[in-house]
């Protein structure tokens, strides 16, 4: 039962992070990828909330299921570093190089927050 609702929070996860990614670019068109940076740090801060809130009162299927599932959804790694590839192929440098520090800095800044509100 746990997979069918790792599998269900994850597609949620991907749904948010589809809305999140076409709301940024509705109102802000680029093909940089700042969204993808936002949804990566957004995902994050869950985690870190949820490491901590829900490791110590909930049930580990819950943990799993917020952490594996939405969380895993609403991240991706493998575009955050893909996307900056491309824009280097493009010769955006500075994009590219801007995309690769601040996807793990922003990342971590958010889990150490969600750490502390979970905390």
């Amino acid at each position: 039962m746990t997979l069918f609702f790792v599998t269900l929070a994850g597609a949620l996860g991907c749904v948010a992070r589809y809305l999140f990614e076409y709301g940024v670019r509705r109102h802000h068109p680029t093909r940089r990828p700042w969204a993808t940076v936002a949804a990566n740090a957004l995902g994050c801060g869950i985690a870190g909330w949820a490491a901590y809130r829900l490791t110590s009162s909930m049930d580990v299927n819950i943990h799993t299921i917020v952490l594996t599932g939405f969380c895993g959804g609403l991240t991706t790694f493998s575009s955050a570093f893909a996307i900056p590839a491309l824009l280097a192929e493009e010769h955006h440098w500075r994009y590219s190089a801007a995309i690769v520090v601040s996807t793990p800095v922003l990342c971590g800044v958010f889990f150490a927050v969600g750490a502390a509100l979970g905390h």
